[in-house]
């Protein structure tokens, strides 16, 4: 699954560098998560970097991205290259 900031979040910045797929980026007025970019940190982390960082904790599972951790390796890879 890919992940989505809700609502709650201040814009604080806390989680746009320590993502390694580069996939947050600025809205408006809160921070957006590209889908197709966004593996919750599969092939770089043990654990999605930006939520351990979100101090609104505003970072959820994305409901219309379901993918499996093979998927999200396989996009990771295809990220990277």
């Amino acid at each position: 699954m890919a992940l989505v900031i809700t609502e709650n979040c201040t814009a604080c910045d806390a989680c746009k560098p320590v993502c390694p797929n580069e996939a947050i980026a600025v809205g408006d007025p809160m921070y957006i998560i590209d889908p197709l970019r966004c593996t919750e940190c599969v092939g770089a982390e043990d654990e999605p970097q930006c939520k351990l960082v979100c101090p609104a904790d505003c970072i959820e599972q994305h409901p219309d991205f379901v993918e499996s951790p093979e998927e999200l390796q396989a996009k990771y890879e295809s990220i990277h290259g």
